[in-house]
């Protein structure tokens, strides 16, 4: 690289790339989380920071973040990313994907344009409506979903006709659908009349269809299905199709299972 001059059309150690906003390379090392201004200071003075693959020790340089390539010996750095955590009341009639091949509508229609790029915490179907997880956090996502986690899922189950006792015990202990025996479930009777009985269901599993699948083993059939609760985090209010950001109490009972689940 040669120094800048008025005149220079080559690239200086001092502007690494000058399409667009470019900023100083010690605050992109401190961006991601390498450590203090002084801390990635020594990082550049000792020769261990290269920019597209040139060894950079001026201080002074500026590059452009997202263009340019910046590695801590040799291993490629980038600004840690901002985690984001919102839910979404779910409606009847929406799939949880990015795309239909179908043209059927996507709960990502419903989200504002930031969170497009988000993944989900845990299906529902199509006809299912209620908590959906959208986060970043990719780590929290697979320690919510995985099996041997058992993290509970709170939902309201009406069906079209009332259980017995006996009937209600053996969704409790466990029925055996595609996939095998069900784990033991909380199970409420919350109201019932001559249509049918509404229920409240915690599981803590999360099988395809595994409450349609549950009320079909004791022939029964579900006519609304909406999940309330995902791990620690509640639905509350949240009107149908609407979506809202975790507040900072929300996010931090995540972030404790999540450092519980991964000690």
């Amino acid at each position: 690289m040669k120094s800048s001059s008025p005149n220079s059309t080559e690239p200086s150690s001092k502007t690494v790339s000058r399409a667009g906003k470019t900023i100083r390379l010690n605050r992109y090392l401190a961006d991601c989380g390498l450590g203090s201004r002084r801390k990635v200071e020594e990082f550049i003075t000792s020769g261990r920071i290269s920019v597209n693959g040139v060894i950079v020790k001026d201080l002074s340089t500026q590059i452009f973040s997202g263009k340019d390539t910046v590695t801590l010996d040799g291993k490629i750095v980038q600004p840690e990313l901002k985690k984001v955590y919102l839910i979404l009341n779910k409606p009847r009639g929406y799939v949880v994907t990015r795309s239909d091949e179908l043209g059927r509508k996507t709960v990502y229609s419903l989200l504002p344009q930031q969170a497009k790029e988000l993944s989900y915490a845990g299906r529902l179907d199509k006809d299912s409506e209620g908590l959906l997880l959208f986060t970043n956090d990719t780590i929290l996502i697979n320690m919510l979903t995985h099996p041997k986690n058992k993290v509970e899922k709170v939902y309201r189950v009406d069906i079209n006709r009332s259980l017995t006792n006996r009937e209600l015990n053996i969704l409790r202990n466990g029925v055996e659908i595609e996939g095998g025996k069900t784990l033991p479930a909380g199970v409420f009777v919350k109201a019932q009349n001559i249509e049918g009985m509404s229920l409240k269901i915690i599981i803590s599993e999360g099988r395809k269809r595994q409450i349609r699948q549950m009320i079909e083993a004791v022939d029964a059939q579900v006519t609304y299905l909406k999940r309330l609760q995902f791990g620690p985090i509640k639905l509350k209010k949240l009107p149908v199709g609407s979506w809202r950001f975790l507040d900072s109490a929300e996010i931090q009972s995540l972030l404790y299972i999540k450092k519980g689940k991964n000690r």
